[in-house]
Formats: structure tokens, sequence, C-alpha cells
């Protein structure tokens, strides 16, 4: 190939990759499925190789396909840190960043360090909220919420749609028989965050009786939430987002395909009088350029 492809058409490879999905790429990137389909279309056109195959009426990556969406990835990830190093250059002072728990856990801390390539002259202090979408500490800088981004007096910005599914152990998916239908489900230990809401909502579009929703273990943090299942304690209603390294590694699975759209997002929030801080600026920017937006 004598040309680089388009960039459109490689973030539209990049964000299929992620998601495995058309119609979440489409969203993630503001464009119609039937655009991104025809970006992945000319992609192949160009490179000569096939990306994707059709398995029923879903579309996969070839393991050719998923080789280069990896190498796009990391170049793009390549060009995105260049620009936030740039950005962030001169840049001092303090930031104290809100963010929930599992969040903070599974996808800040394992990242921050990028920050401080970023802006190594920023002293950053994280701590974690009462409830995931507290915006009300004053000493906080910037806030990463888990909510309805019901914040009228703040800036708030949209981080992540989240959508949930159940999710467990191998081994537990051993001892119930690898859960071969919906109805399995009645077997399991259920895990819950706070409330039963979320598997209530999964149990009435599966069609099974929500009564049997309502049983099993609550926890205060998805941190506890997520070692009891690892443990092999029960299932939870995972969040994709904050489990996709744990589902890559193999140490959760996804035993049906059936998901939720929870009503909840992941909103980065500033108060107003925040907002002019070059350390929260720098930081706005570093979240943008490594958490594409879904």
């Amino acid at each position: 190939m004598s040309r680089i492809p388009s960039t459109q058409a490689l973030r539209a490879l990049e964000s299929f990759a992620r998601h495995g999905t058309v119609w979440q790429a489409a969203d993630e990137l503001h464009l119609t499925r039937s655009a991104v389909s025809h970006q992945l279309r000319l992609l192949e056109r160009d490179l000569g190789f096939r990306l994707m195959n059709r398995v029923g009426t879903r579309a996969e990556l070839t393991p050719q396909g998923k080789a280069y969406a990896e190498d796009v990835r990391r170049a793009l990830s390549v060009i995105a840190g260049s620009a936030s190093r740039q950005a962030g250059r001169g840049v001092t002072g303090t930031l104290t960043v809100s963010c929930p728990p599992g969040f903070a856990s599974s996808w800040l801390c394992p990242k921050v360090g990028r920050f401080r390539e970023t802006c190594p002259d920023v002293v950053l202090s994280l701590v974690t909220p009462r409830r995931l979408d507290d915006v009300s500490n004053p000493d906080v800088d910037l806030f990463i919420a888990f909510g309805l981004g019901n914040q009228p007096d703040m800036e708030v910005e949209l981080l992540k749609r989240v959508e949930f599914t159940p999710l467990c152990s191998p081994a537990l998916l051993n001892r119930l028989d690898g859960l071969p239908d919906l109805a399995g489900v009645l077997q399991a230990n259920l895990l819950h965050l706070t409330d039963f809401e979320d598997w209530i909502t999964w149990f009435r579009l599966a069609g099974l009786p929500e009564e049997a929703a309502r049983t099993g273990q609550r926890f205060s943090d998805m941190n506890l939430v997520y070692a009891a299942t690892l443990a092999s304690q029960g299932m939870s209603m995972g969040d994709e987002f904050i489990c996709h390294e744990a589902m890559a590694q193999g140490i959760l699975v996804r035993p049906f395909d059936l998901a939720i759209r929870s009503p909840r997002s992941y909103y980065l929030v500033v108060p107003p009088e925040k907002a002019a801080n070059p350390a929260v600026a720098a930081f706005r920017s570093w979240m943008a350029d490594e958490l594409p937006m879904a």
C-alpha cells in the first residue's frame, strides 16, 4: 500500500475493535452505522486484506484485523499522547480529583503515570466520594462522577456511557454447567451494588421473574462486588468498561450476550470557580485523549 489510510477509517476500526459492534462505534464517533461500515470497507480495500468476517448477523475481526487494529490503537495513542505532553509543558500546581473507587482502581490508577509524564510538575491527589455521584467536596478541583449528569451549577462533560451484563469467574461458570440459557442464572448467587435495581432490570429484559433478582448479597463498594465475583462467590452485574481488562485476561467471563444500558454514565464535573486552574485544564485534555467518548 502506497498511502496512509484516512484517519477517520482508522478511528472507525479502532473503535469497532474496542466495542465489537458497528452501532457502538458509530455512537462513539457520532456517525451513522452505514458510515462506519463504509469506512471499514474502504479501509479493507486500501489495505488489500480482510479485516472482518460475518458470523451470523454479527461482524467480527479476522486475526489480521485484530493485529492491525492493535497497531492502529498504539499509533493513535502515540499521537494523542504527544499532543498532551506538549500542551502540559510548564503546567504546575496541585490538583485533587474525586473518582468512584471502581473507576479509580480499574482505569485511572493503572494510567495515572501517563498523566505524570504529561504534567510532571502537577501534584495530583486522588480521593473517593461518599456516593458515586457526589460532587460536594469543596477541596476537590475535578470530579469523575457516576450518575445522571444533572449538576446544573457545574461544568459537566460526558465521559463514558455504561452497559451492564452478568459476569462471573470461569470456575463458577463451570460449577453451573456453563449456563446454557438465560434461566441458568436462577442457579447463581447474585451479588449487588447497594440495591437490586440493575439485576431487576436485567431479569425483566430476560423474561425472568423479578422477585428472583432480590436475592443474594449487597455491597456498598463496587470493588467489594468484584472481589467476591473473582473469588467465585457469585455472579454480578458488571460494568463492561470497568471490567474490560479482567474480561480480556479471562479472569471474568460473560456467560450471556444480553446487556442493559445503564441510565447512569461517567461524567467529568468541574466547579466553575476551578475551571480556570491550568492543572484542571491539563487533566481534562489528558482524559479526552486517554478515554474516547462512548
